[in-house]
This record gives structure tokens, C-alpha cells and sequence, in this order.
């Protein structure tokens, strides 16, 4: 048995509706002898005649009553899913989204994102998780929606990216480091004891990079994996470390912040996501509250 051409459920819906060849051919815009052939086909597919003659008019027989309202429901439900998403009440989605940041981000931007959840989307909640891989596979396997970071050559090249802020790097010391008496200069800055990122690889850090450059080095006591590890070191003990400023704004609360004595070039964070959301109504509703909140 031949596959029935899907299209004439169309067809035949604006048939029983105008109860009319020609007003069915003047709507899809078809000649009458077009729209004649196809209810002929109808007839064949269904082995019924569906409308026929009564003195100057056609009526539709039992099958066609009976067909319909079925033939409607059906052409609409193709309709809305050959359209493009709409927005649903966001008081009424139930979904769960996993945002991968750094502890500085949840500290800096989470109060205000949840904030906005729950007075506008109760029913979705946001989790934050730490990454464990830098490779884009946790947004390629669904594991997680969205994440925040630094795009780089490491990034994977289908991920869409969108720009979050700007950032500069400071240094941060505990209140009453012998470094905050006097000019903070570059032979002390670096003859100091430093907390460092790990994450560039050794050799690879920003701060290693430009003293390099300038023929000196740091003297690193410690390696750590993340800025809040880092404040977390330096606020007990002597050490100095180096951060982004707006992405540690509240973990930098009681410490001595200053501006660094060599020149750094400053990071964009941005938020990625998978192709494969990237047209989802609420999901895009959630990306723009997060610029939002970031870029207030």
C-alpha cells in the first residue's frame, strides 16, 4: 500500500470547509480544475466522495462530516509544529537548567539570577556546577546548558558564544601586608610570595607571561585550581594573589586590593552554549536574564 501525499490533509480541509471546489481553489490558490483532481485523489485515498452534488451545491456525505473535525485538529497540530517555538507562560514551565561557572561567578551574579527566577519563572531552577572539563562535551552531551568562562583556542569551534563582560586583573593581598607600605613596585610585587593559576599550564599564566617580558619572574609558593582557592590562601597568609577584578568583587570583601605594577590584557567572559538550544524559547529567555544581570 502507497504512502497517502500528506499534503492533501490540507486539501481536504478547505474543502469541507467552504463546502465549495472553487472557494477551496480561490483559498490555496489553485485553479479549479487543479482543486478537481484533487478531490478526486481524496476520493480515491479514502474510498469515499465526500462532497457531492445536491441541485446547484456539493454536501458533504457521512464520512466527511465525521472526517471533519479530526481533518482540522490535525492540520493545525501541523501548523504549530511546522512554526517556530513561541514563549510559553514562563509562570507555568517546569525545568531544571545546569549553568557550569566558576565560585566567583555563583558569589557575584547568583543571588541576582535567582532572584529574577523566582519572581518571573518560579518553576525553573538553575543549578550551578563547577567545571570538570574544558572541552565544550558537557554542553555537546546535554549534561549542562550553559556555562561561563573565557573562550579561547580550546574552545569547541560549534559552541555559540555571547560576550557577558569586560575584565581587568588586580592584585589582592590581606589587610596589613608589609607590600601595601609604600609604592607598590614591580621588584617588590614580584619578590613577594604568590599564589598562582594552574590553569594556563606553567609558564603560561598572564602574570608569568608579562614578567617574563619585562625580564623578571615571581617567586610562587603555591599553584592552585581557581581564583576564590586563590583569595581564600592570601586572605590568611602572606601571599599575593592576582584575580580578575569584577569576577571577585564580593570574595575580595576585607581585603586590600591594588592596582598591579606591570601591564596585563584584560579577558572577556563570555556565556556558551550548544547549536542544539539555541532556538529554544526558554532557554533563550535564560541566556538574556543572565547579560542582563551581568551587564547591569
Amino acid at each position: 500500500m502507497s504512502t497517502p501525499d500528506l499534503n492533501l490533509l490540507m486539501t481536504l480541509d478547505v474543502l469541507l470547509s467552504e463546502g465549495s471546489v472553487a472557494g477551496a481553489a480561490r483559498r490555496l490558490g489553485l485553479s479549479p480544475s487543479a482543486m478537481s483532481r484533487a478531490l478526486q485523489r481524496l476520493r480515491d485515498c479514502t474510498g469515499d466522495p465526500l462532497l457531492v452534488r445536491s441541485g446547484r451545491s456539493l454536501v458533504p456525505t457521512p464520512r466527511a462530516v465525521a472526517l471533519r473535525e479530526q481533518v482540522g485538529a490535525l492540520v493545525q497540530q501541523a501548523l504549530q509544529a511546522l512554526s517556530p517555538a513561541t514563549m510559553p507562560d514562563l509562570g507555568t514551565v517546569s525545568r531544571t537548567f545546569t549553568l557550569l561557572c566558576s565560585d566567583g561567578f555563583v558569589e557575584n551574579f547568583g543571588p541576582s539570577l535567582l532572584t529574577r527566577l523566582d519572581s518571573e519563572a518560579p518553576g525553573i531552577h538553575l543549578n550551578f556546577l563547577p567545571k570538570i572539563r574544558r572541552d565544550g562535551s558537557h554542553l555537546r552531551d546535554g549534561s549542562a546548558d550553559l556555562e561561563t568562562g573565557v573562550v579561547g583556542k580550546g574552545t569547541a569551534q560549534e559552541l555559540h558564544a555571547r560576550a557577558l563582560f569586560r575584565d581587568h586583573f588586580v592584585g589582592v593581598a590581606r589587610e596589613g601586608h608589609p607590600l601595601l607600605s609604600g609604592d607598590i613596585t614591580l621588584e617588590r610585587y614580584a619578590g613577594c610570595g604568590h599564589v598562582a593559576d594552574t590553569r594556563h599550564g606553567p609558564g603560561h599564566d598572564p602574570v608569568d607571561v608579562a614578567l617574563a617580558a619585562l625580564g623578571t619572574r615571581r617567586h610562587i609558593v603555591t599553584s592552585v585550581a581557581g581564583f576564590a582557592t586563590a583569595l581564600a590562601l592570601a586572605r590568611h597568609t602572606g601571599l599575593i594573589a592576582t584575580v580578575p577584578e569584577r569576577h571577585t568583587r564580593y570574595l575580595r570583601t576585607g581585603m586590600a586590593t591594588f592596582p598591579l605594577p606591570l601591564a596585563l590584557t584584560g579577558i572577556t567572559l563570555s556565556m556558551l552554549w550548544h547549536p542544539r538550544l539555541d532556538a529554544d524559547p526558554v532557554h533563550k529567555w535564560l541566556r538574556a536574564v543572565v547579560h542582563e544581570v551581568c551587564t547591569q
